[in-house]
């Protein structure tokens, strides 16, 4: 299992009662492949099963903690395809958020697309100062997909939300710190430190009230999360047919400025 783990550039190492996920290409800012958000999912369900497991860690290996999904796997789609990448990617997101244990994620430089994602799905958000968030899927022609527009209006307004959407703007430490979008900004090379700690104090807390106590927060939000991702995915399975977005994806292969039409 060890050899495909990280094969799959994904693994998961385990400090006592502490669970950590890794995203682990490194060499690539850990962009997703769909080999990586199905390993992701599996995951989260071993992870959700495993009763010795108290508290999980999400991180990414390297200088970043995720570049979102690998351009380079956004072609070829038809509506099955196209659904069947989408739902990886839900799957990991749902795994992530209906965890019956805390879950942290920390961040690091470019948290950005899907990866921003991954993050917002976890209970607690630590930052190291050079983090750098971003909606960014504009500029290959996507709609903000993995829960973002659900997570970030819950998190900051919908306002503020569809700024960040329209702009594709980076947000860095200091303003997500002001705006909400997380708990804690630490120096880079104490944010492993911090997370580790902070890890250990809630596995050895009352994990099992913590997980009914993230179930009424999930329960007071309307809609849920899953019709939320339904929608999702019928809205981005229309935009990976577009032409706008074979255009961008195609614009950022060639390392050139995207030409769109607006559909």
């Amino acid at each position: 299992v060890g050899n495909r783990e990280q094969f799959m550039t994904v693994r998961i190492e385990r400090h006592g009662a502490v669970a950590h996920l890794v995203l682990a290409r490194p060499d690539k800012l850990n962009a997703l492949t769909p080999e990586m958000m199905e390993r992701l999912g599996d995951a989260t369900l071993e992870l959700q099963k495993d009763a010795s497991v108290r508290a999980v860690v999400l991180r990414g290996e390297g200088r970043a903690f995720c570049a979102g999904a690998d351009v380079g796997t956004m072609t070829g789609f038809d509506v099955v395809s196209g659904r069947a990448r989408i739902h990886r990617a839900h799957r990991v997101i749902a795994g992530l958020a209906n965890l019956d244990k805390p879950v942290i994620a920390a961040v690091r430089g470019a948290t950005v697309g899907v990866g921003w994602s991954f993050a917002m799905a976890c209970d607690l958000i630590l930052a190291a100062d050079n983090v750098r968030f971003g909606q960014v899927l504009k500029k290959i022609g996507r709609a903000p997909d993995g829960a973002a527009a659900y997570f970030l209006s819950q998190m900051i307004g919908t306002l503020r939300a569809r700024e960040l959407m329209m702009s594709a703007r980076l947000v860095e430490a200091t303003e997500a710190l002001a705006l909400g979008l997380v708990n804690e900004v630490l120096p880079d090379a104490q944010l492993e430190a911090r997370t580790a700690a902070l890890a250990e104090e809630l596995a050895a807390s009352a994990t099992f009230a913590l997980a009914m106590g993230k179930r009424l927060f999930r329960g007071a939000v309307q809609p849920s999360l899953e019709a939320f991702l339904e929608l999702e995915s019928q809205v981005q399975n229309l935009v990976l047919q577009s032409d706008d977005h074979k255009e961008g994806a195609a614009a950022f292969r060639e390392k050139r400025q995207p030409k769109f039409v607006g559909h």
